[in-house]
């Protein structure tokens, strides 16, 4: 009996756990989705809860509508979407093009981690709320301090990631290449980074999430627009279905990119879950 086990063959996680994204996973996801909505309308409807702590479907799709059309907080959803859109984007850009050649470098050179490292785990706990008022101190109250306070939030998990992916390679491959006449250079590209791949990955989907969740905090100083202050300006007046819209609006562009980046996972990196 033990003897047949041992020779079956093996079998991965995802048909344990099921592929992200699945058939049979989806289903539950709509599933749930659609008992939460009837459980907000069932608690609405029958009154269980005052409109101003808990407004109706009905109530925030108005919002909605409103929103798009007239504007909110001076502004329409549209100038507010794309405000925020501009600061995540903008700072998620730059956490790439900085965190992850960090983290690779963390992960190849000793002096390069020393360096980082006793910084970025020093931080890395800390809510971006904490060093908000010294950002404020050294770069004002514009433009730049709201994307540089994401971009802060976005940065460690990335760097994080990628020095992880790095120091997942086994040394057998490292020792291989370089039997086969690789140099140092084509060792980090060619072995070293792909096979970090599914770790940055990892670590860009977290920080796409870190990034829209520092978003409310970012724009909390001297911002005229965004989905964050939206819902802190109507936080202020008690606004509930406001404040849901936003957070629904803010929730579904979250979800989205988090696809996005596991639909380019699945494309340029076939092999993870595979091997």
């Amino acid at each position: 009996m033990l003897e047949r086990a041992s020779r079956a063959r093996p079998v991965t996680p995802g048909k344990i756990y099921g592929a992200p994204g699945d058939g049979a996973s989806g289903h539950i996801s709509l599933i749930t989705a659609l008992v939460l909505f009837g459980l907000w309308l069932l608690v609405t409807e029958m009154g269980w809860v005052r409109p101003l702590f808990l407004p109706s479907p009905l109530a925030v799709w108005d919002k909605f509508v409103l929103a798009m059309t007239e504007g909110v907080s001076n502004s329409t959803l549209a100038q507010h979407t794309l405000a925020s859109l501009g600061r995540v984007l903008g700072a998620f850009v730059l956490a790439l093009v900085t965190a992850v050649p960090v983290g690779i470098l963390m992960g190849v050179n000793r002096t390069i981690r020393g360096l980082f490292d006793p910084i970025i785990e020093f931080y890395r706990p800390l809510p971006p709320l904490a060093y908000l008022p010294l950002i404020i101190i050294w770069l004002g109250i514009g433009e730049f301090p709201k994307v540089f306070l994401i971009y802060l939030a976005i940065f460690a998990p990335m760097a994080i990631a990628a020095r992880a992916g790095v120091r997942s390679v086994s040394t057998e491959q490292i020792h291989a290449a370089y039997a086969m006449g690789a140099t140092r250079a084509q060792v980090i590209s060619q072995v070293i980074l792909k096979a970090a791949l599914p770790e940055i990955f990892t670590g860009m989907r977290i920080g796409i999430g870190v990034g829209w969740t520092t978003l409310v905090a970012a724009e909390m100083v001297a911002a005229h627009r965004g989905l964050g202050f939206m819902v802190l300006n109507a936080a202020e007046y008690l606004a509930s279905d406001t404040v849901i819209m936003g957070i629904i609006v803010i929730g579904v562009f979250a979800f989205a990119f988090d696809l996005l980046l596991r639909y380019l996972e699945k494309i340029l990196i076939p092999w993870k879950g595979k091997i």
